[in-house]
């Protein structure tokens, strides 16, 4: 972060301000390397809340000044127009990614809304906040593809994208994730959304310990696959992405639909697609979601992949 990056992104923040959005939605998108020096620098809006992450250590120096910056920002009259009245900077190259309150009062729960849906996240106490921004055009594609469908929502997490197909009209949905805790703040998701429950399903276990009682709710019309590109102990992307997508014929209706996400830059599409190929020979692409334009990347294979694959019937023996 030399002087010129700083100044950078002191420009794009002062218009981004200037323009503040709505909903909650990421400012700035270093990581995209579209802007040299700040490759390890993101910036998110949550409707007052400006969450500035670093995900490598600066010099003691540089660190300095992206606080000065940062502070001479909260005095700006861009900053006073947006209505924003907290400033973290989280530092998530350490091991509990410690979040610095450089301005406000401490906030540890925030109410958020995208799509006109809200959702509850947490700030200054984990990793992530509770939802992926940039995962936005995925929810809503479930959101306009859910309706009367019963959907398996895989390494749900706090069940972003059962939130949208309860709300775009999903007959049932069954969210499967290890994290007892983020499960239930997934079902806080849809309370505060007003979703009837009954048409929801938490399981709260090991995916592959639970093929039974996976496939025993099925089959499903539509299977969302989003797990982390690494989590110690529980997932591997390179070995056991595989022995999800084996599994998809078991799981999914004649006419069934996959949407299935990676964020690993080391891996394009191809690797999903070659995998449902090898693994899945029923299913076929379809196509591809774009990323939202406020996470610019040099190189789109290296961003987010959110790839549609449609069952197609006359290929089931």
């Amino acid at each position: 972060m030399n002087p010129d990056a700083l100044s950078t992104l002191h420009l794009h923040l002062l218009t981004a301000l200037a323009a503040a959005p709505d909903e909650t939605r990421r400012l700035f998108h270093g990581r995209g390397r579209c802007w040299p020096g700040l490759e390890q620098l993101t910036v998110d809006w949550m409707q007052g809340v400006v969450l500035v992450s670093l995900f490598k250590e600066p010099d003691p120096a540089q660190l300095e000044a992206l606080k000065q910056l940062l502070m001479a920002i909260t005095q700006s009259p861009e900053w006073e127009k947006s209505g924003a009245h907290t400033l973290l900077l989280q530092h998530r190259y350490l091991p509990q990614s410690t979040t610095e309150w450089l301005l406000g009062e401490t906030i540890e729960e925030l109410t958020i809304t995208e799509g006109g849906l809200r959702y509850r996240v947490d700030l200054g106490q984990k990793q992530n906040s509770g939802l992926f921004l940039d995962m936005r055009y995925g929810r809503n594609w479930v959101r306009d593809n859910a309706r009367g469908k019963r959907v398996l929502n895989l390494f749900a997490y706090t069940c972003g994208f059962s939130v949208a197909a309860i709300e775009g009209g999903a007959e049932h949905v069954v969210n499967l994730d290890m994290s007892r805790a983020a499960l239930s703040r997934g079902r806080d998701n849809h309370r505060l959304n007003g979703h009837d429950l009954s048409k929801v399903s938490f399981l709260g276990h090991d995916l592959f310990k639970s093929w039974g009682k996976v496939i025993n709710g099925g089959p499903y019309d539509l299977v969302i696959i989003d797990p982390p590109s690494f989590q110690k102990g529980s997932f591997l992307l390179t070995k056991d992405y595989q022995r999800v997508l084996r599994r998809l014929p078991e799981l999914l209706s004649r006419q069934g639909v996959v949407l299935a996400c990676m964020n690993d830059p080391a891996f394009g599409s191809d690797f999903l697609i070659d995998g449902v190929t090898r693994e899945a020979p029923s299913l076929r692409f379809e196509q591809r979601l774009e990323n939202p334009p406020e996470f610019p990347d040099t190189d789109a294979e290296s961003g987010l992949k959110a790839l549609v694959f449609r069952q197609h019937a006359e290929t089931i023996a």
